[in-house]
């Protein structure tokens, strides 16, 4: 249910970032506003959308593209241009009989051509082809960019959780060990225990809080790693431990699928592959593009011009204007065999798209099996564990009562406290892991957090 609603949550954030892909990055260099409150998943994955560095990479690729989609049209484009000249001479002419005009000194002349392809080997029509295609494939290429980089951050997020999970695990499992080590202490003092018992005590807090420290490392360089997957460059000002809170916890929602019925979402989900076939359709129109060079071209020509003329009079101001249309016809009747070369290198790129669908095909599969695979271990792995913990509760209270009444010993407790802490971290890594898989397993069958169904 909560998946669900995260999805439904990202998805105007998703759309958003796709239809915004020109927009200019923002100013990642300053204290972030979301630093006093903390942020859901939906809410995180909303600022990777606009800020992640390798999604807004991906948007400057996608606009890149879109210029090729232009260039691919222009071909169907009439052409028009423009051309001009002035020359300006000192010749003098010799007049062949009395009265006959002199030389001009100033000539010009100018001329605007429009040119339209009609014929080119249906080169014309591949293009526009070619140009749909290049523009379906460079959002495929960027909803790649999106998934894989939400994948990120989902696994970040879920990273920074069970980092500040661990901090109260083993901070809880300090405080066991020095109440502990205070009740030895007291018994010590009393005369009741050796002082073996304390400075066993002892040894077992010191050697736990080292735990502690390293839990507490772990979570500051997880949430810097989650920073910076957000896009942002912390100012000098905040200090080594970024203060980021995080609103949601890790859990455990229900989640199923068959495997074969993975496998087919993946082969009609998966971007990459959409963009293969894409790629491959493109293949087929390049040899269409190659085997158009052997046939002949048709354009259609219309130009207006004006210039001077010194056959009609010797004065520059003397302008002859007018227009004309015609048509032309080119025909490579033989060009070395440059077209054949073309040609087979378009057919050999065509079976190489080919085979490049089939790789990736398996590709994924293998993922999502792979996935699957462990998903299914994460989820058996926390059901496994899920009256672990009372039980190692309960344990404790009981060493610590016999130990109270003289039946037990304090090795017994210790040992009964370390498997609390143990079945505590073991629980929250069996957490992370089943959450990690979910979001491994969604994006491999091409679900991924921005998709409404979660089924």
């Amino acid at each position: 249910m909560k998946n669900n609603l995260i999805r439904a949550t990202i998805l105007f954030g998703a759309a958003f970032s796709i239809f915004t892909a020109f927009a200019d990055a923002p100013d990642t260099n300053q204290v972030p506003s979301w630093i006093d409150h903390p942020l859901s998943l939906a809410e995180t994955i909303n600022l990777a959308l606009q800020q992640n560095g390798a999604i807004l990479r991906g948007k400057s690729d996608l606009q890149a593209q879109y210029g090729v989609v232009v260039q691919t049209r222009a071909i169907a484009i009439p052409r028009l241009s423009a051309t001009g000249n002035y020359l300006y001479t000192t010749e003098v002419e010799t007049a062949p009989y009395p009265g006959a005009p002199g030389a001009i000194n100033n000539t010009w002349g100018a001329t605007l051509q429009l040119t339209q392809s009609i014929y080119q080997g249906g080169q014309i029509t591949s293009s526009l082809r070619s140009a749909k295609l290049t523009q379906a494939q460079a959002i495929l290429d960027y909803q790649t960019v999106i998934a894989d980089n939400l994948l990120q951050v989902r696994i970040a997020y879920y990273d920074v959780l069970q980092a500040a999970e661990q901090i109260t695990v083993e901070d809880a499992s300090v405080k066991l060990l020095h109440k502990q080590l205070e009740d030895q202490q007291r018994r010590y003092d009393a005369g009741s225990v050796p002082r073996f018992n304390v400075l066993q005590a002892e040894v077992a807090e010191a050697n736990e809080r080292p735990h502690l420290i390293s839990a507490r490392n772990n979570y500051r360089i997880s949430k810097n790693t989650l920073v910076d997957l957000l896009g942002v460059r912390l100012p000098p000002q905040i200090s080594q431990d970024v203060p980021l809170q995080l609103s949601d916890k890790l859990d455990a929602d229900p989640y199923q699928i068959d495997l074969p019925i993975a496998i087919g979402k993946a082969f009609e989900n998966r971007s990459e592959l959409a963009s293969l076939r894409k790629k491959q359709a493109l293949s087929d129109e390049a040899v269409i593009g190659a085997n158009s060079n052997y046939k002949p071209s048709v354009q259609l020509i219309g130009q207006y011009g004006a210039r001077n003329s010194e056959l009609l009079s010797d004065d520059p101001g003397f302008v002859v204007h007018g227009a004309s249309a015609g048509a032309q016809v080119s025909w490579n009747i033989f060009d070395g065999f440059l077209t054949k070369g073309k040609v087979q290198q378009a057919k050999a790129q065509q079976q190489g798209a080919r085979v490049d669908v089939d790789n990736e095909m398996r590709s994924i599969e293998l993922e999502v099996r792979t996935d699957y695979s462990n998903f299914i271990e994460a989820s058996e792995t926390l059901e496994s564990q899920k009256k672990v913990l009372e039980e190692a509760e309960e344990a404790l209270r009981l060493a610590t009562a016999r130990n109270g009444a003289g039946t037990g010993t304090q090795l017994d407790v210790l040992s009964a406290e370390t498997s609390l802490t143990q079945s505590r971290s073991t629980q929250i890594q069996a957490l992370h892991d089943y959450d990690t898989a979910r979001a491994r397993l969604e994006r491999a069958i091409g679900i991924n957090i921005m998709q409404t169904n979660g089924k």
